[in-house]
């Protein structure tokens, strides 16, 4: 297993374009869609390979803190990490916890403060624990909500 961050393009595009098509089919997380190429482009991308094959990726970018927060200081750098995706296969084997501590040394070196993320997964209680027992993230908000029947 090799966990590295990749240089961007288009046959990356095209691995990660169809993972993601993957992901949506899986019908994990509300509103997900597949990737185009916009959505990868200017981003720092981290990816775990075996035998040339992608398993999972992270990806995301840096960004200044545009007001002040309970957990953040304004203009205060951090890393938002906008997808962590691990094919269904290769799941609960370090392969997450292995991209999310090469993005976290990242950030450490380029001096940002924090990293942070959004989940709109279904399977929220194995999710959150999976970022907050095993990977050390704090809890900050949540939002909800409840479809209504008219």
């Amino acid at each position: 297993m090799r966990i590295y961050e990749a240089e961007a393009n288009d046959t990356l595009y095209a691995r990660m374009i169809s993972l993601s098509a993957g992901w949506e089919a899986e019908e994990s997380c509300h509103g997900y869609r597949t990737n185009t190429e916009d959505d990868l482009r200017g981003r720092r991308i981290f990816v775990a390979e075996e035998d040339g094959e992608i398993v999972g990726y992270l990806f995301g970018l840096s960004a200044k803190a545009k007001e002040e927060s309970s957990v953040i200081e304004k203009d205060a750098a951090y890393f938002e990490i906008e997808e962590l995706y691990v094919i269904p296969a290769r799941r609960s084997e370090g392969i997450g916890r292995g991209l999310f501590a090469l993005c976290e040394a990242a950030a450490r070196r380029a001096g940002l403060r924090q990293i942070m993320l959004s989940t709109a997964t279904k399977d929220w209680k194995r999710v959150l624990h999976f970022y907050l027992d095993e990977l050390g993230m704090e809890f900050w908000n949540a939002r909800l909500f409840k479809r209504l029947e008219n």
